[in-house]
């Protein structure tokens, strides 16, 4: 048995599945010793609709991964997705009191410039430094040590609705987990399928979930820019359903065996057989009817996301290209219609790095889990935090300031 500093579980609460990832952080890396997976049915486009479904779908999938790893699993690291996640940039600056600039100068410049106005109902998930500016010279990544007088930092502030990270952590909760933190799942994927090359020089990754589809821009190994859209495999299923007139349940299997994006590229011959609703007798149709319902809807999910790149403006930040991951990326022709519509190469991201059972989570779908682990084992082991929603009580946060206050003088 694993000492438990150790180990790192990743918890992917995901809108078609709920995947556990085991990790063992060793000197040479991280090894993955165990994986559990179980259908999601509590979840409704990234956001829980169904407690107890999805404390249920929770323990079986943790409950499988404890066999395979043979540890106990007692704290995950979580992550978030949903069409109510939204990221923004801002800045702070600061005058620099002594010689150099300190990590307390630091600590202050991002308060400075993470202090913007949030409602209520929403909270900070992450706080993303991006670069600092020392004296008007920019593009620097660690400025502690450096003499100036006047610092500048530039972060991303990636938000999300109280209620639905509340929900997120009581899920785990009642399933006897404690939360760590909680992670942007495209920021996680990343971890786990961008090269370091990659991310120095700029790369667009596209994480095609069941429920919502999340775009991360990385640049000088900074993240850029994050977006959630709320349409992703799902969609798909569904349009088949209506289009086949087929149960669900079919539509999702018709989808993954016969599923193509690009309706020129199949032959007009193939044939599939789609079973009738309530009973009704199995038709025969051709194959191409699968491509006219999907290439369509493919091409709008990567138009809209198109759409926000270019709304931002970040259009020139990834020469390397777009990166596909998530299940939905495993559809025949997805990376053909992913280059048509962004005019970048594109490849299918599988995570990397990996020792152990690498082989078994060489797959697009366990990206996220992969990626929460990664992110997990960077974090020291002291530093590790139980999860807490915002205090609403002001007085409680001022108290807490002013004992960091008097910590500092002393």
């Amino acid at each position: 048995m694993q000492r438990k500093e150790d180990i790192v579980v990743g918890l992917d609460i995901g809108t078609t599945k709920i995947c556990a990832v085991v990790g063992e952080v060793t000197e040479s890396g991280i090894s993955i010793i165990g994986i559990g997976t179980h259908p999601s049915i509590g979840l409704r486009k990234g956001v829980v609709v169904n407690i107890e479904a999805t404390v249920d779908s929770i323990k079986k999938a943790v409950e499988e991964a404890e066999l395979m790893a043979g540890c106990e699993i007692s704290s995950v690291y979580t992550g978030i997705a949903g069409g109510h996640i939204t990221g923004f940039n801002s800045r702070g600056i600061v005058a620099i009191k002594g010689a150099e600039i300190t990590p307390q100068d630091v600590e202050r410049v991002i308060d400075a410039a993470r202090a913007v106005a949030i409602p209520m109902d929403r909270e900070v998930i992450h706080v993303l430094p991006q670069d600092y500016i020392v004296d008007g010279q920019s593009g620097i990544q660690n400025p502690v040590g450096m003499s100036g007088v006047r610092l500048e930092a530039k972060i991303h502030i990636v938000t999300g609705a109280v209620t639905s990270a509340h929900n997120i952590v009581k899920c785990a909760n009642r399933s006897g987990l404690d939360v760590c933190d909680i992670v942007l799942e495209s920021l996680a994927s990343g971890e786990a399928v961008l090269s370091d090359e990659e991310k120095q020089l700029g790369a667009a990754l596209l994480d095609l979930g069941g429920g919502t589809t999340d775009l991360a821009v990385f640049a000088g190994r900074n993240i850029k820019h994050t977006f959630v859209l709320a349409l992703g495999g799902d969609n798909l299923t569904n349009d088949i359903a209506i289009g086949l007139r087929c149960p669900h349940p079919e539509a999702e299997k018709i989808k993954k065996k016969f599923g193509s994006c690009v309706a020129q590229s199949i032959r007009a011959d193939e044939t599939i057989e789609v079973p009738g609703v309530s009973g009704r007798e199995p038709r025969k149709l051709p194959r191409q009817i699968l491509g006219e319902i999907l290439q369509p809807r493919m091409e709008e999910i990567f138009s809209l996301v198109n759409r926000e790149i270019y709304r931002a403006g970040i259009e020139s930040l990834f020469p390397s290209g777009l990166v596909l991951t998530g299940g939905t990326a495993l559809l025949d022709g997805a990376t053909e219609i992913a280059e048509s519509v962004f005019s970048l190469p594109t490849r299918i991201g599988t995570p990397i790095g990996l020792k152990g059972l690498a082989d078994v989570v060489q797959n697009p779908m366990y990206a996220t889990g992969v990626g929460l682990v990664l992110y997990g084992a960077r974090r020291h082991p002291k530093e590790k935090k139980k999860f807490r929603i915002r205090d609403r009580n002001i007085f409680n946060r001022l108290v807490t300031r002013m004992k960091r206050w008097f910590k500092d003088v002393v």
